[in-house]
């Protein structure tokens, strides 16, 4: 396999410049991110070969987290050690978060002005119409074969009619994709493994201080609130439940958004359904990862219960933890990964995990994808169980006619005109702001 292109001209501030300079570009989710990081660094600046680029974006699908900044942070390990990887890691995550932060803030305040309501009303459309792009998208690359189908309809029907946990259709995929790759890899289409390479030497001592270093840091802020806060406290139920959102994030964000918006509506209460549509359309305007609309759930978490704290500094301490609990896993990841990348890259078990979980996630992005559309396009949804099922209903008479207007937009806009995302949210918000002034 080709290796790194080895280029001393690289130094630690040209680095930190380009990094910075995509953290900055990085609109359009991890495909946007991933195109511009190949233009900047493969293709202008010669920094790392075509090989080594497309080797190390298929190890990061394995790892929980976003693979565009995982990506990052390793090509800046290979140039600069550790602190390479953070300088380009965190350029990755920083102007996003200060932004989702400004705009939590502000939404918070104004979350009862008529012109806000009007406004995410549209976003909320413009929201579902990307979803289901996302949806349409992924299955078109995933579901090659008749078992990754049928993955994708039984992790759809575990989620949405029996409220099965999402940790357990994440690794349940994953084992019965390890357990196919070892028999039958063509029914994931995985491609036999290479033989007779020399692979390279396992960096145990590398990958043990990067989990003891990185697991400190991860652990400290929720050491530091179960002494001082107790574990009652608001701001523990928020590092706690992104700590496990961060071990099974794989798919990318829509995966882990319709289980993370149910158990933050449903299991704690800490947002209304139309909320969670209305940060989505936040973080899908901001540069940086999709999955820092943790970081507005955080916030709204802590600002309603923000005793002992003022709601604006409790807000801020939610978003901070938040944003700390899903990136600090990221780094521990990559770090400990990232010496092992050429020798597990050919795993073909690892490979076939991989196969399933990218299958299942089709599934989970459905059920996202139904979860959102009743509760965008209906006011009142009910539901109900039946021995182990749960239905959902909506109740026809609470159809929101300007929701349904404005989704039809949407849809036209994103698959008819082929507008980017961010111009069917403009569209759609302004949209929203002329229905419901006019009306």
């Amino acid at each position: 396999m080709a290796s790194l292109v080895s280029n001393t001209s690289v130094t630690f501030s040209d680095l930190l410049h380009a990094f910075t300079r995509i953290g900055l570009l990085s609109f359009g989710g991890p495909a946007g991110q991933i195109a511009l990081m190949h233009r900047e660094l493969v293709e202008d600046r010669k920094w790392i070969a075509e090989d080594d680029f497309l080797h190390a974006l298929n190890f990061c699908h394995l790892l929980p987290g976003p693979e565009a900044q995982q990506l990052a942070t390793w090509i800046g390990w290979r140039l600069h050690g550790w602190r390479g990887g953070l300088a380009a890691g965190l350029p990755f995550v920083i102007p996003g978060a200060l932004i989702i932060l400004a705009l939590s803030v502000l939404y918070a305040i104004a979350a009862n002005l008529t012109w806000v309501e009007a406004l995410f009303l549209g976003v909320k459309a413009a929201v579902l119409a990307i979803v289901v792009q996302a949806l349409l998208r992924i299955a078109g690359r995933a579901l090659e074969t008749g078992l990754k189908r049928a993955l994708a309809t039984a992790a759809f029907v575990g989620l949405f009619l029996f409220d099965l946990p999402f940790p357990l259709i994440v690794l349940g995929s994953g084992v019965i994709g390890m357990a196919v790759a070892a028999k039958r890899p063509d029914l994931l289409a995985l491609k036999a493994g290479k033989t007779g390479e020399v692979l390279p030497e396992r960096p145990w001592r590398i990958t043990l201080l990067s989990i003891a270093v990185w697991g400190a840091v991860w652990a400290a802020p929720m050491l530091l609130i179960a002494v001082t806060l107790g574990q009652d406290h608001v701001l523990w139920e928020v590092g706690a439940f992104f700590s496990q959102l961060a071990i099974v994030t794989f798919g990318g964000a829509y995966a882990v958004l319709a289980y993370m918006a149910q158990e933050a509506v449903q299991g704690f209460g800490w947002l209304q359904p139309g909320e969670m549509a209305d940060g989505l359309g936040l973080a899908e305007t901001t540069p940086g990862p999709l999955i820092l609309v943790t970081q507005f759930v955080g916030y709204l978490a802590a600002f309603r219960a923000p005793e002992p704290f003022s709601p604006l500094m409790a807000g801020f301490l939610g978003a901070m933890l938040t944003t700390w609990v899903t990136f600090a896993p990221c780094f521990m990841w990559i770090f400990a990964f990232a010496p092992w990348i050429d020798r597990l890259g050919r795993a073909v078990a690892l490979k076939g995990g991989l196969a399933a979980v990218t299958a299942a996630v089709v599934g989970v992005i459905g059920n996202l994808t139904a979860w959102f559309a009743l509760h965008v396009l209906f006011t009142a949804v009910g539901q109900r169980h039946v021995g182990p099922v749960r239905l959902y209903w909506p109740e026809l008479a609470s159809f929101d006619w300007r929701a349904g207007l404005l989704a039809l937009l949407a849809f036209t806009l994103a698959f008819g005109l082929k507008w980017s995302v961010l111009r069917v949210l403009a569209a759609c918000g302004v949209g929203g702001l002329v229905l419901v002034l006019a009306t």
